[in-house]
């Protein structure tokens, strides 16, 4: 077995950070950007970012230019083989992506540079939308995501080829899901105790209860989940649906909001070989399920919402009255109507469907919240470990009355 190699510089300069240390965090991150880039860096400022759960971002100078920097940090990323950063992939294909002016690629050294610019993160208008509703900001920030799902269609029928498993389990998109499931789940959640309102419950006796949400009863309780996730998510097994050109990580802190519509950037998972049901998972969960609030504002969430957790016979009973805002349901349709469903379609014209689409579409929705950060520890209070894990059940499990997951996925299910 090959000797783990040391943490990374990236890695350091995160842990720095995310402890406090900001001052010696900014010392070695521009000792590195001098280092990869011979820049002379100065007034560098790393940015308190709630959406950056796993990256790090923020400015420097130099001279009178002024950039953006930011870097995406996963476990063992210094052991990493493939290729990351692939901006030119995504431009070359069509789509709308911000090209940086300095890429390092390296394993463990990841990071991009560009232009500082004045637009601002579709996370950040559509976080705005949450709050305060507006039908006329609302209604232009659904025509811009409109029209770029339009645009994803049309460069993923025309990317989509088939694929080898060998050419599926290269793509740096399985360090969202199936990897997450052996980096980090053994240290979130087995042998912890998960800390609800009013009611704390060992891993094993939480993981194996049957959810029952506002009355809605789920058929998988998440220890089944997990196990399910761990088989079909297995990157060599998704290679039967195709593969295409994506940026894979496209969640909406990922998202220029300009004047001429929505613009891609830090595309630190892209790929010309990813499988075709994982392209716009990340998009679909972080987008829409993760808002309002609960995964990346936690103390606003629970300061505006309420929920409660009870524990009876095999079932674990949550009421609470956090639901998607006008914005987030408006976003749903959306990627229903001009994405997933006429994707879906197409693979099954492209005879690329498999019969399991439905429950490999779920588990990775399912991924998304559980290991992209721990829910039940950090910033996360017990109402939302509670309101996040009943989104996770939500998106991985089928429901035994209709519930908005549900009645999302039949809407794009083909017709046979």
């Amino acid at each position: 077995m090959a000797a783990s190699l040391p943490p990374s510089e990236t890695a350091a300069i995160r842990a720095l950070a995310l402890a406090g240390q900001t001052e010696a965090a900014k010392l070695q991150l521009a000792a590195l950007i001098t280092r990869l880039f011979s820049l002379s860096v100065t007034n560098l400022a790393i940015n308190a970012d709630q959406y950056s759960l796993n990256s790090l971002n923020g400015f420097f100078e130099v001279g009178e230019k002024e950039f953006f920097f930011k870097f995406h940090q996963e476990e063992g990323e210094e052991q990493m083989s493939g290729e990351y950063y692939r901006a030119g992939l995504l431009a070359a294909a069509g789509m709308p992506v911000d090209m940086p002016v300095h890429v390092s690629a390296l394993p463990g050294e990841q990071i991009l540079i560009y232009k500082r610019r004045a637009d601002p993160r579709f996370a950040d208008i559509l976080r705005a939308l949450d709050i305060t509703d507006n039908a006329a900001i609302r209604a232009h920030a659904i025509a811009a995501e409109a029209a770029l799902n339009d645009a994803l269609l049309k460069i993923y029928r025309k990317t989509l080829h088939e694929i080898t498993p060998a050419q599926a389990a290269a793509e740096p998109i399985h360090r969202l899901f199936h990897e997450r499931l052996t980096s980090r789940y053994p240290s979130y959640y087995p042998g912890r105790t998960i800390n609800l309102p009013g009611l704390a419950l060992t891993w094993e006796d939480f993981s194996t209860r049957h959810f029952v949400i506002n009355g809605v009863r789920y058929q998988q309780t998440i220890a089944e989940l997990f196990a399910a996730a761990n088989t079909q998510l297995q990157p060599t097994s998704l290679a039967t649906a195709g593969g295409v050109v994506a940026h894979g990580d496209a969640h909406n802190a990922n998202v220029w909001y300009t004047k001429t519509g929505l613009e891609f950037f830090d595309p630190a998972f892209a790929g010309e070989h990813v499988p075709s049901l994982l392209a716009e998972v990340k998009s679909t969960f972080h987008n829409i399920l993760a808002h309002p609030l609960w995964l990346y504002d936690p103390e606003d969430a629970t300061a505006r919402f309420h929920a409660t957790a009870t524990a009876r016979g095999d079932e674990l009973h949550i009421e609470t009255n956090w639901t998607l805002t006008p914005i987030r349901r408006d976003l749903l349709r959306v990627k229903s109507e001009n994405f997933w469903r006429p994707w879906l379609a197409t693979l099954q014209d492209r005879a690329l469907l498999p019969p399991d689409w439905r429950q490999t579409i779920r588990l990775a929705l399912f991924l998304c919240p559980t290991l992209v950060m721990n829910l039940n520890a950090g910033r996360h209070t017990p109402i939302t470990t509670a309101i996040g894990f009943s989104n996770a059940v939500m998106a991985g499990s089928e429901p035994e009355s209709p519930d908005v997951i549900s009645e999302f996925l039949d809407s794009i299910a083909p017709q046979s």
